[in-house]
């Protein structure tokens, strides 16, 4: 599967579809609800949304999200 990547005019987000195991604390955590978890996988539908916060970086066990404005 690899990774997908979705954008939007302020951030980039990429998420290694090889390393989520659809656990949904990026989900559960995003104070924007930008997260959802469809088919297993997280999918950042609401990428607009996006406060920019890394909150969905730090809680994946996986280390399957990479975001444009987190270290």
């Amino acid at each position: 599967m690899a990774i997908k990547t979705w954008q939007s005019d302020a951030v980039t987000i990429k998420v290694d579809y090889d390393k989520c195991k659809g656990h949904g604390n990026c989900a559960d955590s995003c104070p924007a609800e930008v997260y959802e978890i469809d088919n297993g996988k997280a999918v950042p539908v609401n990428i607009d949304d996006c406060v920019e916060c890394c909150t969905c970086v730090e809680v994946c066990p996986e280390s399957a999200i990479e975001h444009s404005a987190c270290p």
